[in-house]
């Protein structure tokens, strides 16, 4: 008993005088280590058999946390010292100019569906969206695009199987909001569609932005107004615009929209018109009690006008000094 109380004692001594966790670590080693003083002793008892070995077990046991707290102590006080005379020996030089992160941008095409979404919402659209792999009766069927359109071609289409395509269009969001939703309805939609394309002015895939409304007694008056509107305020400035007599499968009153650049030249920029009545009948819209207009618009055609880009492809090419110019 009195070898051990020695032994605590001289553990304590020598923890107290340790000056880092180098020496600290040493004295573990020395007292506790696995042929530390205490484990000999204990290595010792193993060897005589009797009554007073289990008491003395018992005591060594508490030497060993006593001895394994004071390290703990002696370990945090040097740590605290160690760190503050790293405090005290470093400077910080405040003068030195903070370092620089570099923000990303937006791409062009987001910055423009943002402002073209945030247009139609003010006018009391509500943003739908839709999914890109699509079949052909949301695609083509309900849309009054006949069996045998070119559009349904695997030279214009990207089908995945005989009724799974990657949509051509988001009218396809049209005709299950529609199916969903009775009228009053005011929906716009953006997102990707595909077409097997490829120049200067095309690619596979591009953006496009749907937006209808079906409601009582709507015309074309209506739609005029709308879309009048919204190029001003979407070019920041009066433009000169004409309604151009078109077709597609899905209107009658048919329109494309061109406006007028620089150089005094028409160009298109949308097409437009009176959602067909077959196409109300298939989604089980009473075509004699409502009436409706839809419109779609190329978001990278817009944007290229908006933006002076020639080249449609500069928009997938991730070149930082095209992308870096939009703000």
């Amino acid at each position: 008993m009195l070898e051990l109380a020695e032994l605590i004692e001289k553990a304590n001594t020598a923890i107290k005088q340790a000056k880092n966790i180098t020496d600290l670590e040493l004295i573990r080693i020395k007292f506790l280590g696995k042929n530390g003083f205490l484990k000999l002793k204990i290595k010792s008892l193993h060897k005589k058999s009797n009554d007073k070995n289990s008491k003395i077990l018992i005591l060594i046991n508490k030497a060993k946390k006593q001895i394994h707290n004071e390290l703990n102590l002696r370990k945090i006080i040097l740590q605290k010292e160690k760190i503050n005379k790293r405090i005290s020996s470093e400077k910080i030089d405040i003068s030195l100019p903070g370092r620089y992160l570099n923000n990303g941008n937006l791409h062009p095409i987001t910055i423009s569906i943002q402002q073209i979404e945030n247009i139609f919402t003010k006018l009391g659209f509500s943003i739908e969206t839709g999914p890109e792999i699509e079949n052909s009766y949301y695609n083509f069927d309900a849309l009054n695009i006949s069996i045998n359109h070119p559009a349904r071609t695997s030279q214009d289409t990207f089908w995945l199987n005989s009724k799974l395509l990657l949509r051509t269009q988001t009218s396809n969001v049209q005709i299950r909001i529609m199916k969903k939703i009775k009228p009053p309805i005011r929906i716009i939609t953006s997102g990707r569609v595909y077409r097997k394309d490829y120049d200067q002015k095309h690619t596979p895939m591009f953006h496009q932005t749907e937006g209808f409304i079906v409601d009582n007694n709507i015309n074309f008056t209506n739609l005029k107004w709308i879309l009048h509107n919204f190029l001003n305020i979407f070019f920041e400035k009066k433009i000169k615009i004409r309604f151009r007599p078109s077709y597609f499968p899905f209107t009658i009153l048919s329109s494309e929209i061109d406006i007028m650049d620089k150089k005094n030249k028409w160009l298109e920029i949308l097409g437009c018109g009176m959602i067909h009545p077959n196409v109300l009948r298939n989604v089980n819209i009473d075509p004699e009690k409502y009436s409706g207009f839809a419109f779609g618009i190329g978001i990278e055609r817009i944007s290229m006008l908006r933006y002076g880009i020639s080249d449609l492809r500069r928009f997938f090419e991730n070149d930082l000094r095209f992308l870096k110019q939009f703000k």
